[in-house]
């Protein structure tokens, strides 16, 4: 895995220092609230409901072992929830109350964010985030966040290239980009290079996927303008080959264009979608414009050459282990059919958490962090611990953080899958949930954020307590169920199967419910919002629309057919039905 130069870890050090400068003088009284929020802003600090929230940056998501034992640490040192201050008679605060404490949260960008952290104690955090290579710079504000990729990348078998190094240099040209630095709106990027688009890069801002012309030139598929929030769009391909390494005078040339027409007199209306949309085919020519004289006129200043991408892609070589000798496929066979036969539950989470990979011998194992009594994507710092010993026994210390909120370990030998599952059965990580029902999306919602409209983590336990008979799990299949507390859509509801969106009715708390949207990796690469079932649901009558619609799935699927498939073949009418008529039976 990529590691930080000295440059770049020099930075990160600097960079905590002068937060320990600013948090002082905003302390003394130096500087005002006004004037410190942008700073703290810089570095990931958010204010949120009840306490400040951070947001720590986990480029394109690979993380280290050492790297996830100091944001445990963090967790088990700062991140404590203090109540004092807080009427847990409220309504709806029971979540809080009851979720376990020391926490960090994975969250659908790759990241991790902590919720309790004290202001006062932010500078410790930079410090310590520091010794690992760690920081908040760019997980907020008007600029370049974090570019997200697939969890898979490097090691999944339909991929054309990794795209990891080209989502490292992306990061190094992007990071305090002087011109970048304040755009109309936040910016995101995702990038693939497999045919399977798990990075869902169609919903961002810009959408990069590794292809091959016909002269097996590499270049990027790119496409700009998706999003979600109030107005959900998705990406229009606006080059359908860029040479890949031309992309980031071409993503200059997107960028420039947008932070010269962007809406900044609009909150609503800054994102580059609206600009996209609305300018349709002049955005496009103006963009063309800038690209072509970037390359003929200023001499393509940001070409990638073929020494600096050597160098980079060095650092995603696979990792060298001396493990013993590497397993016949005659053996593995024998080793995984004795497991299935002895051990319990050792086959469903075999179909389920772990993938194929490259390398014949190995595999990708997910690690479940949708569990009940927790809120979805949190971790403990105890196990967070223990993530970090299972990646250093069994995957050379790296994990990835995925956009569903749980974490892979990217190069577990075949041999060792039974002894894997044992540890992470005991650890509670072993769930074989994953891409079914309760593995689902929630951000944190009303519990926690100050924009939200209703509680997301009240649903997600409900629907995960509803939903724990394993059999009946699996018989339902693949299905994408996405939690939005507000329409910024955090949790993405519009790419779920099943959407929900928290809506606020008079003050009280209300939700919609969406069918048939998709990240564009499910159905056949085709990114999609879902459609809105009708008037909205009060929270005690969501779990049993979802029962319902359900139901009708059971009823109406045919033999092997996905709930996917069956909506888009027999389309709304019945589940909407089913999901009104559950309402009255509930009133």
């Amino acid at each position: 895995m990529y590691a930080y130069t000295e440059f770049d870890q020099t930075f990160i050090e600097q960079r905590a220092a002068q937060y320990r400068d600013q948090l002082n003088r905003w302390q003394s009284g130096a500087l005002s609230e006004d004037e410190f929020k942008p700073l703290r802003l810089q570095n990931g600090w958010y204010v949120q409901r009840f306490a400040p929230m951070l947001r720590v940056a986990i480029p394109y998501g690979v993380v280290s072992s050492r790297q996830l034992r100091v944001l445990a640490e963090i967790a088990r040192t700062y991140d404590h929830k203090d109540l004092s201050s807080i009427d847990t008679t409220v309504a709806g605060l029971s979540d809080v109350t009851s979720l376990p404490d020391h926490c960090a949260h994975f969250t659908t960008r790759q990241n991790v964010q902590f919720n309790w952290i004290p202001l006062s104690k932010s500078a410790d955090v930079m410090d310590l985030l520091a010794t690992a290579g760690l920081h908040g710079i760019q997980t907020s504000g008007n600029c370049i966040r974090n570019t997200t990729t697939d969890a898979f990348a490097g090691i999944a078998p339909d991929e054309l290239v990794d795209p990891r190094p080209f989502a490292e240099l992306i990061r190094q040209w992007s990071t305090l980009h002087p011109e970048f630095a304040f755009l109309p709106r936040k910016f995101k990027v995702a990038i693939t290079g497999a045919s399977e688009d798990r990075a869902a890069t169609r919903w961002h801002d810009v959408g990069l996927r590794l292809v091959a012309n016909d002269d097996d030139d590499l270049g990027f598929e790119v496409s700009v303008g998706g999003g979600m929030g109030r107005t959900p769009v998705i990406g229009r391909i606006l080059r359908s080959f860029v040479p890949a390494f031309d992309i980031l005078d071409y993503l200059t040339a997107v960028i420039r264009v947008y932070n010269r027409w962007g809406r900044r007199d609009n909150l609503y209306k800054a994102r580059i979608k609206i600009l996209v949309k609305a300018e349709g085919q002049a955005y496009i020519d103006e963009v063309d414009a800038e690209f072509e004289a970037l390359q003929t006129v200023d001499g393509s200043p940001n070409r990638i050459t073929a020494t600096r991408f050597a160098e980079v892609a060095a650092a995603f070589s696979p990792p060298s282990r001396d493990q013993g000798a590497i397993p016949t496929q005659e053996k593995i066979a024998a080793i995984l059919a004795a497991a299935s036969r002895d051990e319990a539950g050792f086959d469903s989470w075999l179909i389920q958490n772990v993938r194929p990979h490259k390398v014949p011998h190995l595999r990708a194992v997910t690690l479940s962090f949708k569990r009940v009594g927790y809120a979805p994507g949190d971790a403990t710092a105890a196990q967070l611990d223990a993530a970090a010993q299972l990646a250093d026994t069994y995957s050379a210390g790296e994990l990835r953080v995925t956009h569903t909120q749980n974490l892979v370990l990217p190069w577990v030998r075949c041999d060792a899958l039974p002894a894997l599952w044992r540890d992470a059965k005991a650890l509670g990580l072993a769930k074989p949930n994953i891409g079914l029902l309760t593995d689902m999306i929630a951000c944190p919602g009303g519990d926690f954020c100050s924009l939200a409209n209703a509680r997301s983590l009240s649903l997600a336990s409900a629907i995960t307590a509803r939903y724990q008979d394993l059999d009946e799990l699996m018989d339902l299949g693949a299905i994408d169920l996405h939690i939005s507390g507000c329409i910024n859509s955090c949790g993405h509801h519009h790419s779920g199967h099943i959407g929900i969106l928290g809506v606020d009715k008079d003050g009280q708390e209300w939700y919609q419910i969406t069918l048939a949207g998709s990240d564009g990796a499910s159905i056949g690469g085709e990114a999609r919002p879902g459609r809105v079932v009708g008037p909205s649901f009060a929270a005690d009558e969501v779990v049993g629309a979802i029962e319902a619609i359900l139901d009708t799935y059971n009823h109406l699927r045919v033999r092997g057919e996905a709930f996917i498939a069956t909506l888009d073949r027999v389309g709304h009418d019945p589940f909407k039905a089913a999901a009104h008529q559950a309402r009255l039976a509930t009133a």
